[in-house]
């Protein structure tokens, strides 16, 4: 019986003078770690567009008709123009100019007494005095009448000129400005001008 028992004896003993020889393995296990995800490309904002300019306007075409030829086609102005043929002017502002118009339309024409206007139209040198009052040299536009406290006319006399609301000739309103023609421009008022009366020469006292 111990013959039996001394072999296996010596192979248990073996085997534990082996497992106490090996070291054990201390160092903890790595554990890999993930990659970081890239971060998103953002793609850049475009530059804001520049907001584009509004168009400026065209130009207004170039007059193609004189005054008389303009006033004429209004069809507004028949009282002045026949006035103006009866005063001999039609020619004159028919020539080169420049001039500017104060025009009275056929309603601003009405407002003066019947008898007066039919006085006045049978009147040529009168009737000249009163038309030439109505036109000032040159081209003068509603932008630099505004800014005139007076103007000269063909007459001789002097316009007053109030533009503090809207523009007002010698208290007529120009109710249509700057309508341009190929010798000057017209601007249509309101009510008829009629020029101040000359101041009458003082009398000579006897001698």
């Amino acid at each position: 019986m111990k013959k039996s028992l001394s072999p296996l004896f010596a192979v248990v003993v073996a085997l534990s003078i082996a497992a106490c020889g090996e070291k054990k393995d201390t160092t903890p296990p790595v554990t890999e770690t993930p990659a970081p995800e890239p971060a998103p490309v953002v793609a850049a904002e475009p530059p804001p567009a520049e907001p584009e300019k509004p168009a400026e306007p065209a130009p207004p075409p170039a007059p193609t008709k004189d005054i008389l030829t303009t006033a004429t086609d209004a069809g507004n102005f028949t009282t002045l123009l026949s006035a103006l043929d009866k005063a001999a002017l039609t020619e004159t502002l028919k020539g080169t100019g420049p001039f500017t118009v104060f025009a009275p339309t056929d309603e601003a024409f009405a407002k003066v007494p019947k008898a007066e206007l039919d006085k006045l139209l049978k009147n040529k040198k009168k009737l000249a005095e009163v038309l030439n009052y109505h036109v000032v040299a040159g081209s003068v536009k509603a932008a630099d009448v505004a800014a005139m406290p007076t103007a000269k006319t063909v007459n001789g006399a002097d316009l007053t000129i109030d533009a503090t609301s809207g523009v007002k000739i010698n208290g007529a309103t120009v109710i249509s400005p700057d309508i341009m023609t190929t010798n000057g421009v017209i601007h249509v008022i309101d009510t008829v001008l009629m020029p101040p009366k000359a101041a009458k020469p003082a009398a000579k006292k006897a001698g």
